[in-house]
């Protein structure tokens, strides 16, 4: 271990590191804590879920992975709606919980945006994202589906 910065060495003795959080954001942390404040073991699979989306945006996103099977609340369909307000007006947020499905794909989080822009923006900062120790998955879905209330397509 070294001594810190500065004539005296009264400084700083670790360096600050920049620790990714997401797409676009980080936050600094100590160099000795680095390890610490990561993610867990599933930050590969975060990283690999923020490629370019499966099919061409729409104004619906559906968002799995965030809650499991009998976690959806009361607060929950404010609170996701809360949130993805920042990326652009939202229309609409309804969420399905599909009991016959996978935990990681039971509960669907629909958001109907104004514009595809919004829409865009939200798949961006949310695909990839941890959520309760969760990586929460985002993919476009189809607008007449959802219009016709259909919730349960999976393609």
């Amino acid at each position: 271990d070294g001594t810190g910065l500065g004539k005296e060495g009264q400084g700083m003795a670790t360096p600050l590191v920049m620790q990714k959080t997401d797409q676009r954001a980080g936050k600094i942390v100590e160099g000795q804590k680095r390890e610490a404040a990561q993610q867990p073991a599933a930050q590969p699979e975060a990283k690999q879920m923020r490629a370019a989306p499966a099919r061409p945006p729409t104004r619906v996103l559906l968002l799995n992975n965030m809650v499991g099977k009998g976690e959806v609340d009361e607060d929950l369909e404010e609170e996701t709606g809360e949130e993805a307000g920042k990326y652009g007006k939202l229309v609409r947020c309804t969420i399905k919980e599909l009991k016959e499905l996978p935990d990681d794909q039971a509960v669907r989080i629909f958001l109907q945006y104004e514009q595809v822009e919004a829409a865009t923006k939200a798949f961006a900062d949310m695909n990839g994202r941890y959520f309760g120790g969760r990586v929460v998955k985002a993919r476009f879905y189809d607008e007449e589906v959802f219009a016709k209330g259909d919730l349960e397509r999976n393609d």
